[in-house]
């Protein structure tokens, strides 16, 4: 007789199920995937990724039009918010009887640059979702390397070459340009000349870059590729000068022309270093180098002209400078 005890025993009916190991749950290979995409970090949502900002690298090709439209609509709504508050100050100026010519400038340029330019552009990123590091990660605000600064410098040289090619075959041509009416200012109260050079590197050239490069190119590269995105951004750029510049249509239309090259360049700067502090020290420079010569030829221009012998008067020296202003 058999002793029961001695009876083969079969794992999978004596097996606790409570705390033995399922061996068709451990084999079956979609419980596996499924705790592995519970499990496994790589698989999750990625919170960092979710708030990395808008690709600009012209893959969203789908919203051309839309990209198109919020530049344009961007960049001409920041001059025309600074027109705007440039009236706010003009009544504010006949309400108290006239202000000092300095406190006038500096709020002209608070308001008209940075509320006007930043602060669309900051509100802009904003509303669309961008918290604080996501605005600055957007925009691409870092300090410089040396090798950027090298840059800014040698950004400035091409953009001076560029003028002076540009300047000459105008002059051949025989076309008219305008005038800044900041350097206008400039010329008739040199005084105040050294306050605008101060402001290049504080408010007109982080400002403006802000709003032309970070925003407008900025987001014409989340669907275009950078040639496009830097041309029609630098256009725009050079169009909204019409509202700086007095002269003729003509005369503005020339202008507006001439400001396009020193844009390109900009925006370039930026496609290639991704910092946007980069075109803005060069914006910067380019400016207050242009306001510097001014005030030597205001301030100092009988003495050198009675030193100089021959070619153009430093007066027309002064006037050829004013269009060049991407001010």
């Amino acid at each position: 007789m058999t002793d029961p005890s001695d009876d083969p025993v079969d794992p999978a009916t004596t097996a606790d199920p409570a705390g033995g190991d399922d061996p068709v749950t451990a084999d079956d290979p979609a419980a596996a995937t499924d705790s592995a995409s519970i499990d496994d970090p790589a698989t999750a949502d990625d919170p960092v990724t979710a708030d990395d900002p808008a690709p600009r690298d012209g893959s969203r090709r789908d919203s051309i039009p839309t990209a198109i439209a919020a530049a344009v609509g961007l960049g001409v709504l920041g001059p025309v918010l600074a027109v705007l508050g440039g009236q706010g100050i003009f009544l504010v100026d006949a309400a108290v009887g006239g202000l000092p010519l300095a406190v006038s400038v500096i709020l002209t340029l608070i308001v008209g640059q940075y509320v006007a330019f930043g602060g669309l552009a900051v509100g802009y990123l904003a509303w669309r979702g961008f918290d604080r590091t996501g605005i600055v990660s957007y925009l691409g605000v870092r300090r410089p390397s040396l090798t950027e600064v090298g840059l800014v410098v040698g950004g400035w040289v091409v953009i001076v070459i560029t003028l002076l090619v540009v300047s000459s075959v105008v002059q051949l041509l025989g076309a008219e340009t305008a005038s800044n009416q900041s350097a206008e200012v400039a010329m008739a109260n040199p005084t105040i000349i050294p306050l605008f050079v101060v402001a290049m590197f504080l408010v007109v050239g982080p400002c403006e870059e802000i709003l032309y490069r970070g925003v407008v190119q900025g987001r014409l590269r989340e669907s275009l590729p950078a040639a496009p995105a830097i041309a029609i951004a630098s256009g725009i750029f050079a169009f909204i000068h019409v509202m700086a510049l007095t002269g003729g249509v003509s005369g503005r239309l020339t202008t507006v022309a001439i400001l396009f090259f020193p844009s390109l360049v900009f925006g370039a700067v930026y496609e290639y270093t991704g910092n946007l502090v980069v075109p803005a020290l060069l914006h910067s420079l380019h400016n207050a180098v242009i306001f510097t010569l001014l005030y030597v030829t205001v301030t100092y221009g009988d003495e050198l002209e009675g030193m100089a012998e021959g070619g153009s008067t430093l007066a027309e020296t002064g006037a050829a400078l004013l269009p060049l202003l991407p001010a």
